[in-house]
């Protein structure tokens, strides 16, 4: 007889396909919660399962209550506490199919089994101790992650690397805590129990370890999230092409025809393991059809987002002086958001002008029908797009903006308590600002948490995870 011991709470049973739906050679279906193992057995023919050892695979047949055959299936046993969510699962692997895969599911939801909400699975883990709240979180990121940068990130997290350097956070709030409110405990006798020298050093510490933290949220966005990549120039000037010849296909439609964009047109492009959102405008200029100004009005808008801009343009014509003033504006408009100039349709540039006679400055010269330079531009793109960021793909970088809003909220606790004991304060004071912060670190890995962070999180989970 196997031990059932179960040392987590266990909620009522719930299943879902934890799969991709569609056409394939198997297909998971998984159960858990209280009872889960004896609600599948119900439906199952072959071993009895309620008879079996955790971590034991056992071939059998899904039936209906008719009798008939629903799919032949393994059926993967995990018993509390030794499963994914801590409660007793089973993972039914069947046939992949859209049509045999939902039977299967409809059959066990038969036997009084609820249909898994999306993250359920997850959040049940979180809630039962297997995973931190960040840790969860990076289970979503490695799931939508779409670049080897993305994934790698995920990792990380779900390692639990961040929040490893958050629990050492919050055990110096600790000790700072602790220094602070033993003398508070003898302040009627006017003794002073802190070392005023050492409390300060340890707050300092701390507030420079999360500002080193903080600053490897901008590239931790990137990477996640993508290089926003803006194409803007005037009408023609080869930003489809672009776009197309970077991704290989042909998602935008070129024509010579001036104006044939116009609408923004997004890609997701992967350079070295780093993912760009590509995104093709409508070409910038002054026009009386409704919808291409509205093109150019989200034109303008797509820059304002940009992580990337790149001013495309045509040196198969004269630069004038307005588009000189044009991108002259542009490059100032641009501020600290990166830039790059690029002249397009090198195979056609049959003039003699040189670039101090345009007395402009390209970062590079490209034709994307010829693939002239092409390699050289993906290599700058990447190169500009993490410029005067820390980027080192083994060190641990912060990607949520949940997290990084979290952590400034603490650096600023710690900094009030360093700024109330420069200026004499007593205890009470800064014992409010180091509890605020160790708060705000909680919320990261769940330590503090309220039911509306854990719906928001959960809600942008798949079914079945």
């Amino acid at each position: 007889m196997p031990d059932t011991t179960n040392e987590l709470s266990q909620q009522p049973p719930i299943a879902a396909i934890a799969t991709p739906i569609g056409e394939g050679g198997i297909a998971v279906i998984r159960v858990s919660g209280r009872g889960a193992v004896d609600k599948v057995q119900a439906c199952f023919k072959g071993k009895d399962l309620t008879q079996q050892q955790s971590h034991t695979v056992h071939f059998g047949k899904i039936i209906r209550k008719d009798g008939s055959v629903v799919d032949e299936v393994l059926a993967t046993l995990f018993r509390s506490p030794k499963s994914y969510t801590g409660e007793d699962t089973v993972e039914i692997s069947c046939h992949g199919g859209v049509l045999v895969t939902q039977a299967v599911l409809e059959t066990i939801l038969e036997q009084g089994v609820r249909s898994a909400e999306p993250g359920e699975f997850t959040q049940r883990a979180f809630l039962n101790g297997k995973l931190d709240l960040d840790q969860a979180e990076a289970v979503a990121d490695l799931i939508h992650a779409k670049s080897i940068k993305a994934v790698d990130a995920a990792h990380q997290q779900l390692e639990g690397r961040l929040g490893k350097h958050i629990k050492q956070f919050r055990q110096q709030i600790i000790d700072a805590k602790a220094m602070v409110e033993l003398e508070l405990d003898f302040i009627e006798e006017d003794v002073e129990f802190a070392n005023k020298k050492q409390l300060r050093k340890l707050l300092t510490d701390l507030n420079e370890e999360i500002a080193r933290l903080l600053d490897t949220y901008e590239t931790g966005r990137l990477v996640k999230d993508g290089v926003k990549s803006v194409f803007i120039g005037r009408p023609n000037a080869g930003k489809s092409t672009l776009l197309n010849t970077l991704i290989g296909s042909e998602r935008a439609i070129v024509t010579d025809i001036a104006g044939t964009t116009r609408d923004t047109i997004d890609a997701d492009w992967s350079y070295e393991g780093l993912l760009f959102k590509l995104i093709d405008t409508a070409g910038l200029r002054e026009t009386v059809d409704v919808i291409e100004a509205e093109g150019v009005k989200r034109s303008q808008k797509a820059f304002e987002e940009a992580d990337l801009v790149v001013y495309l343009k045509d040196l198969s014509l004269p630069l004038d002086a307005e588009e000189r003033k044009e991108i002259a504006e542009f490059q100032k408009r641009a501020a600290q958001t990166p830039f790059l100039l690029v002249g397009t349709k090198l195979d056609l540039n049959q003039r003699n002008s040189t670039e101090i006679e345009e007395r402009i400055h390209y970062d590079l010269k490209i034709s994307a029908i010829e693939e002239q330079n092409i390699d050289d531009l993906k290599k700058l793109m990447k190169q500009r797009s993490l410029e005067n960021k820390d980027y080192d793909t083994s060190s641990l970088l912060v990607t949520s903006s949940r997290h990084r809003d979290a952590l400034q909220k603490a650096r600023e606790n710690v900094q009030r308590a360093i700024e109330a004991l420069d200026q004499g304060m007593t205890g009470d004071f800064l014992s409010i600002d180091l509890r605020s912060a160790l708060k705000e670190l909680g919320t990261i890995t769940g330590e503090i948490t309220n039911e509306d962070v854990l719906d928001s999180i959960f809600s942008r989970f798949c079914i079945g995870k």
